[in-house]
């Protein structure tokens, strides 16, 4: 099995094989939690005009995302655990658009098969891929604003890696090294309304969720992420 770390959108039309995008601040830790509560499906969404259109067509739809980290108007949910860990998404379908995640699902069109990663379900994800057993493996860190790589999601590709290889990271050190991280500041700051402090642990939950969020054809150009279980 090749394992490939790669960065960023370009990172994402790189992406060959059985590809996992990765965003642990927050998209994809949020997304674990969504279908933990019961959503049906999560349409993963690059555009937000397109978001928003999606949401007119299918208004008992949950729109959910972000730009920037915050909440976009009109928006049902923004980008945080700690706001949707206790609503119940039962049969849900979630349209989640964000300025990270969402945008290597848009821009991963050579890759063979797609899932979301995060901390949350790495555990899960290792499985899966064990399971799979494919040649080619390619982890895309999608960074901050998909502009900039940033530890934490480095570290989730190095953690799948690492439990791909029979290895595991200590996770009070992987904790300690991404408390300290730039991009985790916002959680700490009051002054940053749209991060609570509770994100932090709930995107460092590893191993919360034992499934992994697969990607399906849904209609045109269209794709549904929807729970696998190893």
């Amino acid at each position: 099995m090749h394992i490939d770390i790669l960065d960023l959108i370009e990172g994402a039309k790189q992406a060959r094989g059985l590809t996992v995008i990765i965003d642990v601040f927050r998209a994809f830790s949020t997304a674990c939690y969504v279908v933990r509560n019961g959503a049906r499906e999560i349409i993963p969404v690059g555009d937000v005009d397109l978001a928003y259109q999606l949401k007119e067509e299918n208004p008992g739809c949950v729109l959910m995302g972000e730009r920037k980290g915050k909440m976009l108007p009109g928006f049902d949910y923004g980008n945080s655990p700690a706001d949707i860990q206790a609503i119940d998404f039962s049969g849900k379908t979630v349209i989640q658009t964000t300025s990270a995640g969402t945008q290597g699902f848009a821009n991963a069109k050579d890759a063979d098969e797609l899932i979301s990663g995060s901390f949350v379900n790495a555990e899960a994800i290792a499985a899966y891929i064990k399971k799979k057993a494919p040649a080619k493996v390619s982890l895309v860190c999608m960074g901050t604003w998909a502009v900039n790589p940033n530890d934490e999601d480095t570290l989730c590709a190095e953690y799948i890696a690492g439990r791909l290889n029979d290895q595991k990271m200590d996770e009070k050190e992987i904790y300690r090294r991404l408390k300290a991280s730039k991009t985790a500041r916002i959680f700490f700051d009051p002054a940053v309304t749209w991060a609570p402090e509770a994100d932090f642990d709930l995107c460092l939950n590893i191993g919360h969720c034992d499934f992994v969020l697969k990607a399906e054809k849904a209609g045109d150009d269209l794709l549904a992420l929807k729970p696998i279980y190893p």
